[in-house]
């Protein structure tokens, strides 16, 4: 792996095009894409919400409180704060909205609310609910090189890098903070939530602007491994077949004649009978462009879950053969991989039914089940006896779905998309990782 050049070579780098840049932003009022999509900054208080533990291979956060915040959209308004939960947030039951909504967990400008109440303009709405994150991959984060301009690490599957959906805590951003002390990073490019690999921040203003102008300029090399269903070929292929999205819920595109201009080159490295690891070298910079390229070419990602699924059709999606509308692809992969519609209605009516508090001896009804971060306790107002949950209990709330439905552990292997960014090389620097074990010849699952 090369060590880094950027402290020899930024401040050149930072003259030639940082300072240009600096100077046209101050006289112009639209911010750098760079300022506009830096979060605040997290801090120990945030980072003691909750704490992690590592069991069977995958790192998990123990369940915590956390409070929604959101200003009221314009097609609410008019709407009751009841409607708009019921219709604009599916993951729970309409029974759990009305019951959160009576017991004050759903508050509109910071006042309890009741359902009829309706929504106007700039009213605020807040949802505090116990958060279950899912787990991850308990691989430790490498890190690379560490100065004052970057942050290099390896990033391992299943990791997000940023907040997102059911994700906080178990996210690079926070990993990096609460682990290594990293905090205030700047984000220039982002890799998926399955792929691991090359991930890059900057820890100043001018080395975020220098690598986004050298990314935007296609001036830095991306290299990528795969394993891919079938025998690829052994000459050099090169896809440049338009991409579009469909979807930015799940995140879903395919190839498009509306979509935007993309280039791939693939190399075979090896063959196994079955599968092939593939050399991966994108051009350009589209989102899920390898997978989309390579399921178009026939040859999609071997654990893929997206463009590898039975509803692109039987050949899966080569070419575009046999699929049927893009939406109804969408609509089973919905179902499918990510239990909503009517799969996310068979979770949640099993959710409804809630167990036991989870105690050493179960609290007798009637309870008044209280969280404090550190322990669990069932306070019986008969005997005034107070029961403590073993140190390793899951904190419990009664009025939490999640917590009254146990999800089964995924396998770690389920968690590793066979897709790694091997290298990335810029003009005066250059970062590698090395090859991931499922890519090596030999290996076998």
């Amino acid at each position: 792996m090369t060590r880094n050049l950027f402290s020899r070579v930024f401040y050149a780098m930072a003259k030639r095009g940082a300072s240009a840049e600096e100077s046209s932003a101050a006289s112009t009022p639209k911010r750098s894409r760079i300022e506009s999509r830096k979060k605040k900054g997290f801090d120990e208080e945030i980072y003691s919400e909750t704490s992690y533990y590592i069991e069977n291979g995958l790192r998990k956060v123990r369940p915590y409180y956390f409070t929604f915040v959101t200003h009221a959209k314009g097609r609410w308004f008019g709407s009751t704060i009841y409607d708009v939960f019921c219709k604009e947030f599916r993951a729970e039951t309409p029974e759990y909205y009305k019951k959160a909504i009576e017991l004050g967990l759903i508050k509109v400008n910071d006042h309890v609310t009741n359902m009829d109440a309706v929504l106007t303009h700039h009213d605020v709405i807040s949802h505090l609910v116990h958060r279950h994150e899912p787990p991850v991959c308990a691989d430790p984060i490498e890190v690379i090189e560490a100065n004052d301009d970057v942050v290099i690490v390896n990033k391992p599957s299943s990791i997000p890098v940023h907040p997102c959906g059911r994700y906080r805590h178990n996210t690079v951003i926070f990993l990096l903070g609460k682990e290594h002390g990293f905090t205030n990073l700047r984000t220039v490019h982002r890799i998926d939530r399955l792929t691991s690999g090359i991930l890059i921040f900057a820890r100043s203003l001018t080395a975020a602007r220098t690598l986004e102008s050298q990314i935007r300029s296609r001036e830095v090399q991306k290299e990528y491994v795969c394993r891919v269903d079938g025998e690829f070929p052994t000459v050099r292929v090169e896809c440049n077949e338009p991409i579009a999205t469909v979807s930015h819920k799940i995140g879903v595109c395919f190839v498009s004649s509306e979509g935007k201009a993309c280039r791939t080159e693939f190399e075979r490295l090896s063959y196994d009978g079955t599968t092939s690891v593939v050399k991966c070298t994108p051009h350009t910079g589209r989102m899920h462009q390898i997978r989309v390229h390579l399921q178009w070419l026939g040859y999609p990602i071997a654990n893929d879950p997206i463009y590898n699924h039975k509803a692109w059709g039987p050949k899966r999606g080569k070419g575009g053969e046999g699929i049927c509308s893009v939406e109804e692809i969408v609509g089973q992969l919905l179902v499918d991989e990510f239990g909503d519609d009517d799969g996310n209605a068979q979770l949640r009516s099993v959710k409804n039914s809630y167990r036991p508090l989870p105690t050493k001896k179960n609290a007798s009804d009637g309870d008044d089940v209280k969280n404090d971060k550190d322990k669990i306790e069932a306070v019986d107002e008969k005997k005034s006896e107070t029961i403590t949950a073993p140190e390793d209990q899951t904190f419990w709330d009664p009025n939490c779905s999640e917590c009254s439905f146990q999800r089964p552990d995924p396998k770690p292997r389920d968690l590793v998309m066979y897709l790694h960014a091997l290298k990335y090389k810029g003009l005066d620097w250059e970062y590698a990782t090395e090859i991931p074990k499922w890519a090596k010849e030999g290996w076998t699952q």
